[in-house]
């Protein structure tokens, strides 16, 4: 009889029931997911995001809208390091055009619209002139001029 009575108590402490220690480990997984999630959350809450098109806001925003006009020795205009118009073209069409929408969008979103000319000290001087043609046709006035060490 003594074995038949170990069987049956190793059976029964074989059932534990409800264990607690898994249980808290998933909430512990979960808390951490959550916890890291909402860092990202605040993080895309405060990029400043232009969507295409022109939105009005009511107050003004801190943060300038920064572009960059780079001039290459063979005359290539780059904005953002992307290039734009033709070589032989002094009018650069492309480039006033996409100024002229920069300069709508600053005025509508109430930012400052700051462009940078960073000509390569060997570039064709008249390609700086029009690209100070197309800024001022674009009616923008914040411009600024800088020479990099790796020209």
């Amino acid at each position: 009889m003594s074995r038949h009575r170990r069987r049956r108590h190793s059976e029964a402490s074989a059932d534990l029931g409800f264990q607690i220690a898994p249980m808290i480990d998933v909430v512990f997984v979960i808390l951490v997911f959550f916890m890291s999630l909402t860092s990202t959350v605040k993080i895309e809450a405060e990029l400043n995001t232009k969507l295409p098109g022109t939105a009005a806001t009511s107050t003004a925003v801190e943060f300038p809208d920064e572009q960059t006009i780079g001039i290459e020795v063979n005359g290539q205009v780059l904005l953002n390091d992307d290039p734009f118009d033709d070589l032989a073209d002094p009018r650069l069409p492309r480039l006033t055009g996409t100024l002229l929408r920069l300069k709508e969008n600053a005025e509508a979103s109430k930012t400052t619209l700051l462009v940078t000319i960073a000509s390569d000290p060997k570039a064709p001087y008249h390609r700086t002139i029009e690209v100070l043609n197309a800024l001022a046709v674009a009616g923008i006035s914040n411009v600024t001029f800088t020479v990099a060490d790796g020209f």
